[in-house]
């Protein structure tokens, strides 16, 4: 089991990290990996490990979720309600559908087998778009419309309209039966009467149960400071997140996912802090978490029964998104201030299938339903065509057809690499400088350029200086870099030239002046500079 483990962290991450380079995303090497280490191949993950990957993968998707939560905005949300409804129903629907109608054309299936197949197919996968969305987040892109938020927000509720009816659907196949509720009065309502009233009442419980939780988190953690670091702030929020899909699975009255997804907005409510710093830890544990999520999920596609429904399934797939889910998103975005191309991102952003093909495409195979080995390929074949296409369409085409915003980093992580400049002489100065720069790195795990602009100095002071700088910086990545030239236009040169986000300098003043005025080199980087410069004086 532990080799196993070793087998998917290493390798997956490795190979994952193979197509970044590529240009490609990085869960198609995870999943080839997962394809190549499985059953189907070489067989090499331990049984036990897959006989837990159900488990192991509703981690995961808790992590993405959580993520997602975190990054919800109320004020794009509230701008862009009635999409973000219509989204969780019209899209998934339509290509349900439709898909059904196709499968009773060309695997001479009945109504309610194809719509068992269409509402497995139809799921959208917050594996692939939850990331995919943040990214797009904390990149500006779509923000100032609220894009991103309403297709995070649709896509959960999607999934919540799917799996009940698929639910329901598979024990009237299995079963021939539909059970119902009888009223006072002598009412009779069937399963599928009841069906609205299901997935409301899932909806309602699952923002309560969200709310609730947010409300203990921001109790036990901020107010009665049961935590007294990040780490441990983490471990209590997942432990509860992951608690409310266990407890949703037991009592299947409301959404476990969605309970997830609204505790972490409602955290941004509560306590902004506590969002940010809960926001920084949980994409650290998706790192791991999307390694072990479709590592497994290559593991579990049976390329053994992909053969025979090859082509049928990619007209299937393709009617299914263009056609029904197309009629879907055009039904959602009417009457909404999105234009022609905004509308047209759904296609990529908003298509990705994954994790809820691989929890629920064997299951009607296992149940006995006719045409259960069909469905569990066509639901593989999902996964191997959209995952990929999806993780690469979204990061592609969101530049060419949204507009790029002003990012809120109240509401996400912004992820870039920050660079300090420190300005240096071959003064005592030096030392203090390198001293506050080595302190701002080390709070933000940034980087620094130690520039020094050559003057009159022998090369012996310059190697004493890069000696001081090698000490002080020994655990912070740096580069020393030299030029000659105006000291003040130097500085702000490399600045620029290495898109840093401070400039760290020494105050250097005239003797008579020096507790008056600012140094000149110093005062010159001050009027000049747009990037934010600290001034260091000698105590």
């Amino acid at each position: 089991m532990l080799e196993s483990i070793i087998w998917i962290l290493l390798i997956g991450f490795f190979v994952g990290q193979i197509a970044f380079r590529l240009k490609a995303p990085p869960l198609v090497g995870m999943v080839l990996v997962g394809i190549l280490l499985g059953p189907q191949i070489s067989n090499t993950i331990d049984s036990s490990i897959l006989q837990t990957a159900d488990s192991l993968r509703t981690i995961a998707v808790m992590v993405i979720l959580m993520k997602a939560g975190l990054g919800l905005d109320r004020e794009k949300l509230a701008q862009q309600g009635t999409v973000a409804l219509r989204l969780g129903f019209l899209p998934a629907t339509c290509e349900a559908i439709v898909i059904a109608l196709v499968a009773m054309w060309l695997l001479k299936f009945d109504f309610a087998t194809g719509l068992l197949l269409g509402c497995i197919i139809g799921a959208e996968s917050p594996a692939v778009i939850v990331p995919g969305m943040l990214r797009l987040k904390s990149l500006g892109w779509g923000v100032a419309k609220g894009i991103p938020d309403a297709i995070l927000t649709g896509s959960a509720l999607s999934d919540v309209l799917l799996l009940l009816i698929f639910s329901l659907l598979l024990a009237f196949l299995s079963q021939g039966i539909t059970t119902g509720i009888t009223l006072p009065g002598g009412i009779t309502l069937s399963a599928l009467q009841l069906l609205p009233f299901q997935v409301i009442l899932q909806i309602i419980l699952g923002a309560i149960a969200g709310l609730l939780t947010a409300r203990i988190l921001v109790l036990l953690l901020v107010k009665q400071n049961w935590t007294q670091n990040a780490t441990q702030d983490t471990l209590v929020a997942a432990s509860f997140a992951l608690l409310l899909v266990v407890l949703a699975e037991k009592f299947p009255i409301f959404s476990g996912y969605l309970a997830v997804m609204a505790t972490g907005f409602f955290v941004i409510e509560f306590d902004a802090p506590l969002a940010r710093r809960l926001r920084n830890s949980f994409d650290t544990l998706w790192v791991v978490a999307q390694i072990i999520l479709f590592v497994l999920l290559g593991a579990s596609i049976p390329l053994q029964v992909l053969e025979n429904v090859l082509l049928v399934g990619l007209l299937i797939l393709a009617v299914g998104t263009l056609v029904g889910r197309m009629l879907g998103w055009y039904l959602s975005t009417l009457g909404s201030n999105w234009n022609w191309q905004e509308r047209l991102f759904l296609l990529p952003g908003n298509s990705a299938k994954a994790t809820v093909q691989a929890a629920i495409g064997a299951i009607p195979l296992a149940a006995g339903i006719e045409g259960g080995e069909t469905i569990l390929a066509i639901a593989a074949l999902s996964i191997l065509v959209t995952a990929p296409l999806g993780a690469w369409a979204i990061p592609t085409f969101a530049p060419k057809l949204l507009r790029k915003g002003e990012v809120d980093p109240t509401k996400v992580a912004i992820a870039r690499r920050i660079v300090l400049l420190a300005a240096v002489d071959t003064s005592p100065l030096a030392v203090d400088v390198l001293l506050k720069v080595a302190e701002l790195a080390r709070r933000c795990d940034g980087e620094v350029v130690v520039l020094h602009v050559m003057q009159s100095e022998d090369e012996e002071s310059i190697e004493q200086l890069r000696q001081q700088t090698k000490q002080l910086l020994a655990d912070i990545r740096y580069r020393f870099v030299t030029v000659a030239g105006v000291v003040s236009e130097e500085i702000i040169s490399v600045a620029q030239q290495y898109q840093v986000a401070e400039i760290v300098m020494g105050k250097r003043g005239h003797r008579l002046w020096e507790n008056v005025l600012v140094g000149s080199v110093s005062q010159a980087v001050l009027e000049k500079s747009l990037i934010p410069v600290v001034v260091v004086e000698k105590m």
